[in-house]
C-alpha cells in the first residue's frame, strides 16, 4: 500500500494565481518530508479555480525544490496535446530528476467551448485516446518512428480511467487512476479491467490507484467544514459554467444557497472521505480491501492551507505502519 498526493493549484479569493503555484511547491516538500510515495499536478486550461495549466513546467520547479519523491502528472489530457510534444517534455523531465517521474494521461476536453477552441480541440479528438497513448509509448521508448530527446529508459505511463478508459487501459497493460462514482460502485468495472488486463514488461500485473478527497480534522464536523469550499466550488460550476476559486467557509451561506446547488454540495461531500483519524482510517480500510486498491492518491483542496498540511501529515502518519516506498 502506498500513499501520495494529487495537487490542482486551487486558486483563493484574496491571492493571486502565483500564490496557488507557490502553494503547490510548498505542499509538494511538506510531502517529501512526510515520506509520500508521489506528488501530482494537474491539467485545467482557462479555468478561475486552478492556475495549473502545464504540470511539466510545474513539475520541472517542483523537482528543483525537492529531491526524492516522485512526480507526475494527474494527468496530462492527451487530446489536448501532441503525443510526440508530451514525450519530449516528459524525457527532458526524466532526464533532469531520473528515476522520479510518471505520466500520468487522461482524455478529458478543455472545460468549456471556448477552451476547445483556444486548445485546437474538438469532441472527436477524446476517441483517438488508444491510437495516442500507443505512439507516445513508441516516442518515449525507441519503438516508434522517431525517439524523443534526451533518450531515457522507459517511463511508467497511468491512465485516469473513467468509463471507455478502464478498457483502454487493460488492453494498453497500463495502471489505472480511479476515482468519482466508480470507487462507490459494485466493483464491476475495475473488476472487469483485472480481467481484461494484458501484461506489459513494465507492468506485469494490473495495477490500481484510488483517487478521492480526504480530509482529517479533530472532530467530524471540523472536517466536513474544511471539505465544504471544495465542495461549493464544484456546486457552483455546475450553475455558473465557470470553476470558481476556493472562498473561506464564512462566506459561505450554504442555507441561503437554491436547494439543487445544496443537494450538489451534499453529494459532493459525501464522496469524499472526512473524519477523525480514526474514522478516516476505517473508511479508507474498507475502501482498499473492496476495490483491492495498491495505492490512495488523497486530491484533498481547502481553503485553509494550514489546516491542509495538517490533514497531510495526519493521514500519512495514520499509514505510516503499512507504508513502504
Amino acid at each position: 500500500m502506498l500513499l501520495s498526493i494529487l495537487d490542482r493549484s486551487r486558486t483563493r479569493t484574496g491571492f493571486d494565481d502565483a500564490s496557488a503555484l507557490a502553494g503547490s511547491i510548498e505542499r509538494a516538500v511538506h510531502a517529501e518530508q512526510l515520506d509520500y510515495h508521489r506528488f501530482w499536478v494537474a491539467e485545467h486550461h482557462g479555468v478561475p479555480g486552478i492556475a495549473s495549466g502545464a504540470p511539466p513546467v510545474l513539475l520541472a520547479a517542483i523537482g528543483a525544490h525537492t529531491s526524492r519523491i516522485r512526480l507526475g502528472s494527474g494527468g496530462v489530457m492527451l487530446p489536448n496535446h501532441q503525443p510526440f510534444v508530451v514525450a519530449e517534455q516528459f524525457a527532458m523531465l526524466a532526464a533532469l530528476y531520473p528515476g522520479r517521474v510518471d505520466v500520468g494521461l487522461g482524455r478529458s476536453l478543455g472545460f468549456t467551448e471556448p477552451v476547445r477552441r483556444a486548445l485546437r480541440t474538438g469532441r472527436d479528438e477524446a476517441e483517438t485516446f488508444a491510437d495516442d497513448l500507443a505512439e507516445l509509448s513508441g516516442f518515449l521508448d525507441g519503438t516508434g518512428p522517431v525517439t524523443a530527446r534526451p533518450a531515457v529508459p522507459a517511463l511508467p505511463m497511468y491512465v485516469l480511467a473513467t468509463g471507455k478508459g478502464l478498457a483502454i487501459a487493460a488492453k494498453a497493460g497500463l495502471p489505472v487512476v480511479v476515482g468519482g462514482p466508480i470507487l462507490w460502485g459494485d466493483g464491476a468495472e475495475i473488476a472487469a479491467y483485472r480481467r481484461q488486463f494484458r501484461p506489459t514488461e513494465l507492468t506485469p500485473n494490473p495495477r490500481v490507484i484510488v483517487s478521492l478527497d480526504v480530509m482529517i480534522a479533530d472532530s467530524a464536523a471540523l472536517a466536513r467544514e474544511l471539505m465544504l469550499p471544495e465542495a461549493w466550488a464544484m456546486a457552483r460550476s455546475r450553475t455558473t459554467g465557470e470553476f470558481p476559486p476556493l472562498v473561506p467557509t464564512r462566506e459561505i451561506d450554504f442555507d441561503a444557497a437554491p436547494t439543487r446547488t445544496r443537494e450538489r454540495v451534499e453529494r459532493s461531500i459525501d464522496s469524499s472521505v472526512h473524519g477523525t483519524a480514526h474514522e478516516v482510517g476505517l473508511r479508507l480500510e474498507e475502501l482498499v480491501e473492496r476495490t483491492d486498491a495498491d495505492e490512495i492518491l488523497a486530491s484533498t483542496s481547502t481553503y485553509d492551507r494550514t489546516a491542509l498540511a495538517v490533514a497531510d501529515a495526519e493521514l500519512r502518519q495514520l499509514f505510516a505502519p503499512s507504508l513502504s516506498r
